[in-house]
């Protein structure tokens, strides 16, 4: 069935208190999307933001951001009280998120909420759901404290390797903390499972993304040590990168240590099989970030001043593939298959089944023969104009060589009267891809300042976009609803 949804993070809601949450502005939008005839909300990973204030860079694969906690939510629940989070300074502008200030002053209030926490029979049921990670988390998180933030592999010996005596030790001492954290999962668990039933009710699915990598400093590698390449004092033999390329003659070193697939077969990749069970559990349809580690992966020496110095290795192919959809049948994915693609990449998309991305800003950079074309789409595909990673689509036309825009213009039969950056969401709309999902910037029209991520960069600007208050309206509604039912993508939305 045709359908189309908008990506826009839940950070980029606007609201209070410095970062969009999982409070009244995001039911709104829920609302907003119904009433343009929207049928999926794709998000970035809800986990912790890591280095760079990253979603992709996460400590933890299964807990939840504290950042998106909603903190008016907690008001009126009397866990807190209005004057202790209006005088807080959470941000220096109302359009960007500050995360340095988030950092400094969420948990501090959410400290001021768990005080008076009387605790209760949800959160105990929690607490026992949540069994297969929650304590290691909240381990790792007040680990983190009493060791002044500095990575797990860092600390003393004996909960390094985690040795049961120093484990067992360090859960008396930090049996307070350990609850905090737990206590702050339970918020966001809470929070998050009453937004994801609304959407549901409301005829909208939620795609969020898994990254296929963990950092090194996480929770996962600290607790399944075994699980990665790392020597024995877990140290990485190789990290994940991607090789040189016409943007960069290094290629990318992305520093996170590489799986053992050979281990993760040997026991049905049951690791990833609780992973993904997990993502589940948060999204409808979970988008698998760079599908084509799946097929062969960057490998680079520990080490290593470039990624130079790298080498393609074999990853776990169809096996994986199949050992998911055995585990997780109901599982709905999407392939994130950009970047530098192989036939072999192409026959692993195609035998999965999995739908994978079509991404208009990458079609006209030349006249040269391009699957990111249209008119070579097949209908299991996700098209967008562009993603988090990219432009926005405004961005693209105001920088793009004369010969690309020129093209553009030609191809999807541009006008200045109907505007580019929305004959360029049209063009995406007709196509024959079920599926069509497009930037919230590019339906407000929005340049560079809107731009959610420059990979391979730090910035105040990645990550930190934020709609304005009155951007996301009735006007806009109508006018998208308009064009998903002129494409036949209303779906079971009327």
């Amino acid at each position: 069935m045709r359908s189309s949804g908008i990506l826009m993070h839940i950070t980029s809601l606007p609201g209070a208190y410095g970062v969009g949450t999982m409070g009244k502005q995001a039911f709104a939008f829920v609302d907003f999307l119904k009433q343009a005839g929207q049928s999926m909300w794709q998000i970035l990973p809800l986990t912790p933001t890591g280095y760079g204030d990253s979603p992709y860079q996460s400590c933890s694969s299964f807990a939840g951001n504290h950042y998106l906690i909603d903190l008016e939510a907690l008001i009126e629940e009397g866990l807190l009280r209005k004057e202790e989070v209006e005088t807080i300074d959470w941000c220096w502008k109302d359009t960007k998120a500050d995360f340095g200030k988030l950092y400094n002053n969420r948990l501090n209030v959410l400290r001021i909420a768990y005080s008076r926490f009387q605790g209760g029979n949800d959160f105990e049921l929690f607490l026992e759901d949540s069994e297969s990670w929650l304590p290691d988390f909240a381990m790792f998180m007040a680990l983190k404290g009493k060791n002044n933030g500095r990575p797990w592999y860092n600390w003393e010996p004996g909960v390094k390797m985690r040795y049961p005596e120093a484990m067992e030790a360090m859960r008396n001492e930090l049996a307070d903390e350990i609850r905090f954290y737990s206590f702050v999962q339970y918020l966001f668990h809470k929070q998050w499972t009453a937004l994801r039933a609304y959407a549901n009710e409301n005829g909208i699915k939620i795609i969020g993304d898994v990254p296929i990598y963990v950092p090194l400093d996480s929770v996962e590698v600290w607790s399944a040590p075994e699980m990665f390449q790392l020597d024995e004092t877990l140290t990485p033999k190789v990290i994940a990168g991607c090789p040189p390329d016409a943007f960069s003659a290094d290629g990318q070193l992305w520093g996170n240590p590489i799986y053992d697939w050979e281990k993760m077969k040997a026991d049905g990749y049951s690791w990833w099989i609780k992973r993904l069970a997990a993502a589940g559990e948060w999204y409808d349809i979970v988008r698998m970030d760079h599908f084509r580690g799946l097929e062969a992966y960057w490998s680079v020496p520990y080490g290593a001043a470039t990624a130079k110095a790298g080498k393609w290795n074999k990853g776990p192919d169809m096996s994986f593939i199949q050992a998911v959809k055995n585990g997780l049948p109901q599982l709905e994915m999407i392939a994130e298959d950009l970047g530098f693609l192989t036939q072999e990449v192409l026959d692993l998309r195609d035998n999965s089944g999995y739908p994978g991305m079509k991404v208009l800003e990458f079609a006209f950079d030349s006249r040269e023969p391009s699957d990111y074309l249209p008119h070579t789409y097949t209908k299991n595909s996700v098209v967008y104009t562009g993603t988090h990673d990219n432009m926005t689509m405004r961005q693209w036309f105001d920088t793009a060589s004369k010969e690309a825009k020129s093209y553009a213009i030609e191809f999807m039969g541009l006008t200045e009267a109907e505007g580019l950056v929305m004959g360029t969401i049209r063009t995406a709309m007709s196509s024959v891809s079920d599926m069509c999902i497009i930037q919230m910037p590019d339906w407000l029209n929005l340049g560079a300042e809107a731009r959610m991520n420059f990979p391979g960069t730090l910035s105040d600007a990645n990550w930190t976009w934020r709609a304005e208050k009155n951007d996301i309206n009735m006007s806009l509604a109508k006018k998208i609803y308009n064009m998903t039912k002129l494409y036949g993508r209303l779906g079971d939305q009327k």
